[in-house]
């Protein structure tokens, strides 16, 4: 993994050699009320502002709002961007409430959209357990403990390619 001068974390996939053993996910502690939606609002640092304007047409990012990454950033410029526990997997979260093939984030023209991967504790969108949903900007995604928001390239708002 390496910063581009932008400070976003880039990660290249090298394929798709995932060991479909045995997953050890544990399920997320706590009550249902633990995965409430609680929207963050558009709190954004500077240095944020800056990477979501600086992202390239047809790319996104990913933003770590809260977990143990909390404040790392993820480039998403693939046609298909792989989330998990699986230390090859493009987006690599290790925490046993991740799944190790968690989730995936399709693109599509100019539209991203999130896949849940039959994961265990489940992949919530905007506060909703969802198997797949379309991406809009400002998305609020949960992946175990993780929360992260979407947003795509400033380029690209408003077209439908």
């Amino acid at each position: 993994m390496s910063a581009d001068e932008n400070g976003l974390s880039q990660v290249h996939r090298e394929g798709d050699r995932y060991d479909r053993g045995s997953d050890n996910t544990q399920t997320f502690g706590g009550h249902d009320s633990d995965l409430s939606f609680v929207p963050f609002g558009a709190e954004l640092s500077e240095a944020e502002v800056d990477a979501i304007g600086a992202l390239p047409s047809g790319s996104a990012i990913l933003l770590v709002r809260s977990g143990p990454t909390a404040g790392a950033r993820y480039l998403v410029d693939g046609d298909v961007t792989t989330i998990g526990r699986h230390p090859e997997a493009d987006i690599f979260f290790d925490d046993v409430t991740v799944s190790r093939r968690h989730a995936e984030i399709v693109r599509s023209g100019r539209t991203f959209e999130m896949i849940d991967q039959r994961s265990l504790n489940g992949t919530y969108l905007n506060g909703e357990r969802a198997d797949r949903g379309v991406l809009t900007n400002g998305a609020e995604v949960r992946i175990g403990k993780f929360r992260l928001n979407f947003f795509a390239s400033p380029a690209d708002l408003g077209t439908n390619a």
